[in-house]
Order: C-alpha cells, then structure tokens, then sequence
C-alpha cells in the first residue's frame, strides 16, 4: 500500500471531498431529492455577473405580473444561501425554489448571490463577498445605466438581508460591517436582518447541539464544516463563528438595525440562536426571535410552498412592513 498516494481526509456526501494533500473535489450533483418547483406564472428570473475578478453571479426573481394599483415600489430583499460556507449554490434546487417562494410570498424583488466557498476560501472571503453583493447593489441604484430590472418599480430604501443557516452568519457579519460603517452602501438603505437559523459555533457544547441528529443535519457535520471553513489555526470560538466568543469584539457599542431571528425547535443550533437573540435584546437591540416548535434545520427551504412555510411567509412580511417605514 501506497501511504505516500493522496487520500481521502473529508467527504461531505460525496459533494464536497478534501483529499490529504490539500486538493479538493467538488460534484455538480445535489446530495438531495428535492424537484424545481414551476412558479414561471408568477416569478421570473435571471443571472447577473456582479464580480468580475471572482466571477460571482447572482440570481434576480422578480414578480411576472407587476402588482395592479400598487402604491408603492416593491421592496428588495437579499438571500445568502446555507450549506457550512462549504456547499451550495443559487442554482441548487432547494435555494432556487426558496427564493421563487420569497418573491412570490412577499411581494419583493429577491437578489440571491453566490458567493466563495471553503476550504479552497475560507472565512472571511464569503461575507467579503456578500458585502461586495450589496456593494453592487449601490452601483445599480447610483448608475443612470442600471440593470433594467431595477431600473423602476423597486425601492432601493426597502432593502432587507436574508440568510439561512451560514447564510445567517453572514447576514449578521453584514449587519454588524454596516453598523460599525464599514460598508457603506447609500443611497440603498437596508431597514432590516433576517437570520434563518444561524450558523454560529463555540467550543463550549450547547444542550441542542449534544443531539438527537436531523435528519438533514448532524454534529459530525458542523464540526466538518467549521474545520474546513474557519481560517487555519482558528477554532469555532472564532469572531467569525462565534458572536460571543472570548475574542469577539463587544457587539454592545453597536446601533444594529432591527433583526428577526427565526428557528425551528428541533433544531442542533436552536440554542445558539436563542442565546444570540436574547444577549442583544439584554443589550437593548431592537430583535424578535421565533421558534417553530417542531421543525428542523431547513424547514423554509427544503419545503418552501409548506403550511408551516406559509405560516412564516407571514412572520417575514409583517416584519418587512413594521420596518419599512
């Protein structure tokens, strides 16, 4: 036997497999049977180039039939995609068909970027990335040439960030650049986060993480992804992971816009979700948190057109109109 011969050293389901002398393998095929749903009566969609050195698209959604007599511009809402930093994409299924339900759901013009994945990226590049997603966003609505779905009918003041699962860390990683005027995007205002069951960590376990497993989601998985994604020599108690970590700079100093924490009670990361909204409301930040009692890690996006999807359908968008004006 070869021991000096490349093996294998990490294998997420066959999509994501890191072999022992640092090469990575990636499959186009997603790991779950999930069909596309046909929402093309009421959502349309497209790909847009917005990074050229990094060659990142994103995908708009954008209602098929502009709504009669309305009053106002629709507003514009940001997705970042789950999967550890690690896998996924805006053209996975599961994505795609979560953010025709957004736009159809909420009435709103969906912008889901892709951004760069670990290990061959890791932290900080994907919220480097979501960051430059709003960024391009500042450019259309300052641009006299913008993109033409854009260019009327939207409300560059109405910008809400959505994210699910790492997709929510780097919402908040956003909320937190933007309060500290680190990203700055006028005229684009964003009024409001919503994070989808966030991805953060520690190396103190919680009681929700010690188990059961889901049934898409286990332990062995976050531990996977915060090895691959964190940056090398860090653990998860890293800034990036871990809010409220030993060396994560005091989020109390910060005037953070208003965030929605949502979760399903079943959930490995419940308990961290909880405890991230309950520390900034101690810190008088303006936050609603709310539990799906018996739901699981990607409840919304594996089964967006679900009751259960419906039913938080109606926690977003009364979100959206609270803080919209």
């Amino acid at each position: 036997m070869d021991f000096h011969a490349p093996h294998l050293v990490e294998d997420f389901q066959g999509v994501l497999q890191v072999f022992s002398y640092g090469s990575v393998r990636r499959s186009a095929t997603f790991p779950f049977h999930i069909p596309v749903h046909d929402d093309s009566a009421a959502v349309v969609w497209k790909d847009c180039l917005f990074h050229n050195h990094h060659n990142l698209d994103l995908r708009l959604y954008k209602l098929a039939v502009s709504p009669a007599k309305s009053k106002s511009n629709l507003p514009i809402l940001y997705f970042f995609h789950g999967g550890g930093f690690c896998v996924g994409s805006r053209t996975w299924p599961n994505c795609h068909n979560c953010c025709l339900r957004l736009a159809s759901g909420l009435g709103a013009v969906v912008v889901a970027p892709d951004f760069r994945l670990a290990p061959e990226h890791r932290l900080p590049a994907a919220v480097e990335d979501a960051a430059s997603s709003l960024k391009w966003l500042q450019a259309q609505a300052l641009s006299e040439d913008c993109e033409e779905w854009l260019s009327e009918g939207v409300d560059f003041g109405r910008v809400f960030v959505m994210g699910d699962s790492s997709g929510g860390n780097m919402a908040h990683q956003v909320a937190l650049q933007m309060a500290a005027g680190w990203l700055e995007v006028e005229p684009v205002r964003v009024r409001g986060f919503v994070l989808m069951a966030p991805f953060f960590g520690g190396t103190v376990r919680t009681k929700s993480e010690e188990g059961p497993s889901e049934t898409f989601l286990n332990l062995e998985h976050l531990n996977r992804f915060w090895r691959l994604s964190i940056p090398e020599g860090g653990t998860a108690d890293h800034p990036l992971a871990n809010p409220f970590g030993p060396t994560s700079p005091s989020l109390e100093p910060l005037k953070l816009s208003p965030i929605l924490v949502v979760v399903g009670g079943n959930e490995l990361l419940k308990d961290r979700a909880e405890q991230y909204a309950k520390r900034l409301k101690e810190m008088g930040k303006e936050i609603e948190y709310v539990e799906f009692k018996e739901e699981e890690h990607g409840f919304f996006l594996n089964d967006p057109y679900s009751e259960v999807a419906n039913e938080l359908l109606l926690v977003i968008k009364h979100f959206i109109t609270q803080k919209s004006y």
